[in-house]
């Protein structure tokens, strides 16, 4: 690559000559949404200069998640803030924690940042606010990317596994699994508030009805909103109310509360059912390794986080590589490939 000029990074950037030069040289006095311009063009012609410190952390990037105190979502953090680490001085990644129960607050915090970003990165409850404020952000010329879940049926720019496939993979295991050929599955998860957890409930369902065992009732769906008492509470109710429990399918949270209830059960009762979940942490770790859970399908938030970056970074111009656009991969784990 030949050296860049400065009147090549003008022309990149559809700046003038002296906007480059003031940015470039320190000199201050141009708007910031200009100079991330600048930096961007310098960065991709392959500027070999340091850009100024006063430049330093123009492009930012935000990262909405909700419920930092769960094991996925804490993982999740996690993965930014190694990734974040890793990245160009001239890039910062803000992430910030939402409450997920109040869509009003979610989309206000949208629209009214407390910062000035040129990326979004947003876990997405599925709420008509919510996509309005996200359809506002995009268009004002943020790059936006969902990530782990997302609003509605306009996805938009989304990282993250097919959910669907994942729901009956589940189905798929629990079928060949169960140890009786009668027997009633439940399943449970937040509520619907979460596109995936609708798409993942559905994919089981699908599954079951096309191809499981004929003495196999998919009775219900329990919503626990990855609350471990709560979903602790409805389990209880449910084995009371159902005919024999023979499978559990958890497609969010809250496992910690499902193996509560298991481990109250008599051992012959507790051996009999086959509990499939998502996300591989401390829990279910532990939970794989006692026997009690039989399967964990994990959504490997570490690729999500990784490739969610990249793409903005990609459609802001900073990486000439594209992203695999394609459902990042989900990985399965027994008890006897987890170490």
């Amino acid at each position: 690559m030949k050296k860049a000029r400065l009147a090549d990074i003008a022309k990149e950037a559809g700046v003038g000559l002296a906007t480059v030069e003031r940015v470039l040289n320190d000199r201050g006095n141009v708007r910031p949404r200009t100079a991330e311009k600048v930096v961007i063009a310098a960065k991709r012609l392959g500027y070999q200069r340091l850009i100024p410190d006063l430049y330093r952390g123009s492009i930012r990037i935000e990262v909405v998640m909700v419920r930092p105190e769960t094991p996925f979502f804490s993982r999740l953090n996690r993965a930014f803030e190694r990734i974040s680490a890793s990245l160009d001085n001239s890039i910062t990644v803000n992430r910030t924690f939402v409450e997920e129960s109040d869509p009003k607050k979610f989309a206000a915090h949208i629209l009214n940042p407390n910062i000035r970003r040129r990326g979004l990165i947003v876990v997405a409850v599925d709420h008509p606010e919510i996509a309005e404020s996200l359809r506002q952000v995009r268009e004002a010329g943020v790059e936006v990317v969902q990530i782990v879940s997302y609003t509605g049926n306009d996805r938009g720019v989304f990282v993250g596994i097919d959910n669907y496939a994942a729901g009956r993979t589940a189905g798929f295991y629990m079928s060949r699994m169960l140890r009786h050929t009668e027997g009633t599955v439940v399943a449970i998860c937040h509520s619907w508030a979460y596109q995936i957890h609708k798409e993942r409930v559905r994919g089981f369902s699908d599954y079951l009805a096309a191809r499981g065992k004929a003495g196999l009732d998919f009775a219900e769906v329990l919503f626990g909103r990855d609350d471990d008492v709560r979903t602790a509470e409805i389990l209880v109710e449910a084995l009371r109310r159902e005919k024999k429990i023979v499978g559990i399918y958890n497609a969010g949270g809250a496992n910690k509360g499902v193996g509560s209830v298991l481990q109250r059960l008599p051992n012959a009762t507790a051996n009999d059912v086959v509990w499939i979940a998502h996300e591989l942490n401390d829990e279910t770790r532990r939970f794989l390794k006692t026997g009690l859970m039989t399967l964990v399908l994990d959504q490997a938030p570490e690729t999500q986080a990784r490739r969610a970056l990249d793409t903005v970074l990609h459609r802001l111009g900073v990486i000439d590589v594209e992203p695999v656009a394609e459902p990042v991969p989900f990985l399965t784990y027994t008890a006897e490939n987890i170490g």
